[in-house]
This record gives structure tokens, sequence and C-alpha cells, in this order.
């Protein structure tokens, strides 16, 4: 029985694209889960995030064809799709959320202390604050796309 080459040339961007969104949602998940060992190892949530965000510029990438489109459709000054943008928009928000997180995890490991922010406590740590706004903005941006995540496939 042969495969058809077609298919399967087809089949291994979706599925590298799945686990790409799998490892997403496992190393966000770790990192999390880290939390209650920081007391022992900093390194373990440390390497943990930067594969996260590793797996972001991996996840960027794969869109990188959508992302340019939608760009030129931007300058053009074309109408307006209002799910591009959404999705544009949405992009650009993760990965200004994840470049925050990782500079500050970065400054408070370089500190050995967290960073304060003149916010009321808990909120005035400034890694634990972004990092939470960054898995509340997952779970939105996850939740909302779940149904098409399963599908997508990468150009």
């Amino acid at each position: 029985m042969r495969s058809n080459p077609e298919r399967s040339r087809s089949a291994w961007p979706t599925t590298s694209r799945w686990l790409v969104h799998l490892g997403l949602l496992a190393f966000a998940a770790a990192s999390l889960a880290t939390l209650q060992l920081l007391h022992i190892r900093n390194a373990i949530h440390a390497d943990i995030g930067l594969v996260f965000a590793g797996l972001v510029v991996v996840h960027l990438a794969q869109r990188r064809h959508r992302i340019a489109r939608m760009v030129a459709q931007l300058m053009r000054l074309r109408p307006r799709v209002e799910r591009e943008l959404r999705l544009l928009a949405s992009d650009a928000i993760l990965t200004v959320i994840t470049i925050n997180v990782v500079v500050s995890g970065i400054l408070d490991w370089g500190r050995g202390a967290p960073l304060l922010l003149p916010l009321p406590t808990p909120f005035d740590r400034w890694h634990l604050t972004s990092s939470v706004v960054l898995v509340v903005y997952l779970v939105v941006h996850v939740t909302r796309r779940w149904r098409r995540i399963r599908r997508s496939t990468i150009r």
C-alpha cells in the first residue's frame, strides 16, 4: 500500500503546527508549575521560560506568510478586514507580553530579587504581574481559536 505523497507533504506542516501549539501550552503550564520549585532552583523556571519564548518565535515564523500578507494589506490601505486586524493585533500583543515576561524574568534573575513596580501588592512585582497577564491572554487566545488550531496548516 503506497501513501499519497501529496497528503504526506501537507500532513507534516499540520502536525508540526499542532506540535508547536501543544508545546506552547505545555511549556506555559510547566513554567507555572515550576514556580513552586523557585525556592529550590530558579534556573529550572528560567530554562522552561526560555524554551517557551523560543516556541513563540517558532509559532510566529510558522505564521510569517499570514503576517506578511496582513501587513501588506495594511500598507496598501485596502479595505481592512476585521478578522485579519484582530489576528495581527493579537500576535503583536502576545509578542510584546512575552518579551516583557522574558525581560522581567532575566532582570529579576540577574538581581536575585524581584523588581518592584509602584503598584499595590500583589501587583507590585513586575515579572509576576506580566506573567499573570500573559497567562490570562493565552487562555483567552487559545479558547477563542481552539477549533481553528486543530485544522490549521503551515503555508
